[in-house]
């Protein structure tokens, strides 16, 4: 049974840890899980991708013989990282603190909340003596805010990681995340020619050229399909660079583009537009592409996904099919075959925000419901 005062306990816990990344400090949080789940006799193994930034793993094993247990694994995946503190905090972003039913501190809805939920489900379930048919695969990972470099990416691209399905918990008041959005981040590099300022007209000025050319892409509407859960693509010009000096025509601009766009388009495709549209300006340029995330979507009809809404409903609470206009780890997993969405139990709106807080009384419904889930799930398939 989950019990919800150490659910308290054990979230203030982990949020009393810095584990801000950059530059990433997980290492201790990571030994305080390690104990924590060893003491409920689970097995625990770490794999490292940087020093002291160890990705937790740990196994509640199946009755299934262990090959088919092994092969029908289910992963429920945290990451411990968090944002950097900032300042104008009010209650101490390693505190802990409760008050009017929250838990304050860094990491309380993103990601230590749901992690502590994982924890404490994992718990329950060894207490009561459950004995689920196949593996309960539990990997709190590190560097998600900086891209997962040394986390879920490496861990599924070496096998570390091989679950059947995989439920990412990282998410607000129980949304159920079944869409997102492709992530595509360039450099656009524009060249243009120099001159003094008082004859400009004998030089080309690329910040000119360049600020044509973002206006042109804040205003161009990329082919694609509506989506029932995602906004059109949106295009952000996140900074830019150029110039010597105020007297002189520039003839370097640089600025950085972040384009998010839908299931039913590419990379490739977008890079196609995009460059179309610069080449309307200039054929002087250079686009570098420094990542590129493609877009991922599961039918919200798939049994791992259905069972946890309808887990949800019996339980009187309302687990909404929703699409991500963000990046999340959820993408990684299409390119290995396996099947995966994202939920979490932090409070709407406070992710990455000052005085982060979560609701006591959600984290304490959100455990109730993973482990029905797990048993609901495991019944079934």
């Amino acid at each position: 049974m989950i019990n919800k005062d150490r659910l308290i306990r054990l979230t203030q816990r982990v949020l009393q840890f810095n584990s801000v990344n950059p530059p990433g400090n997980e290492y201790e949080l990571a030994q305080f899980i390690i104990k924590d789940l060893k003491s409920i006799k689970l097995d625990v193994k770490t794999v490292s991708y940087q020093p002291k930034r160890p990705n937790v793993i740990a196994t509640l094993k199946g009755s299934w013989p262990r090959k088919k247990a092994i092969q029908e694994a289910i992963l429920i995946t945290p990451h411990i990282d968090t944002v950097p503190f900032g300042t104008g905090w009010k209650f101490n972003p390693t505190g802990g603190e409760i008050k009017g039913g929250r838990i304050y501190g860094r990491g309380a809805s993103d990601d230590k909340g749901n992690c502590a939920v994982g924890m404490e489900v994992l718990r329950s379930l060894v207490e009561d003596g459950v004995r689920l048919k196949r593996d309960i695969i539990f990997a709190a990972t590190v560097d998600e805010e900086t891209g997962s470099h040394h986390g879920i990416r490496p861990l599924l691209e070496e096998g570390v990681l091989k679950p059947k399905v995989a439920l990412i918990t990282d998410s607000e008041d129980f949304d159920t995340i079944v869409a997102q959005k492709g992530l595509f981040h360039t450099r656009v590099q524009v060249f243009g020619r120099k001159a003094h300022g008082a004859y400009n007209w004998l030089g080309v000025s690329a910040i000119e050229i360049s600020a044509r050319i973002i206006d042109r892409l804040k205003r161009y509407k990329f082919k694609c399909r509506k989506h029932a859960l995602l906004v059109p693509p949106t295009v952000n010009i996140g900074t830019i660079k150029g110039g010597d000096k105020v007297n002189m025509v520039a003839d370097f601009c640089e600025f950085s583009v972040d384009i998010r766009y839908l299931p039913d388009m590419t990379a490739d495709g977008v890079l196609k537009e995009m460059k179309a549209i610069i080449e309307k300006e200039t054929k002087n340029y250079k686009v570098i592409v420094d990542d590129s995330q493609r877009p991922y979507e599961i039918d919200a009809s798939h049994p791992f996904v259905k069972t946890y809404v309808d887990a949800a409903k019996k339980m009187g609470i309302e687990a909404e099919l929703k699409g991500s206009q963000g990046a999340t780890v959820i993408t990684f997993f299409q390119d290995y075959g396996i099947p995966a969405f994202s939920t979490g139990w932090g409070a709407r709106g406070t992710m990455h925000a000052n005085d982060e807080y979560a609701e006591i009384k959600t984290l304490y419904n959100g455990a109730r419901l993973l482990e029905q889930y797990l048993k609901d799930y495991d019944a079934i398939a």
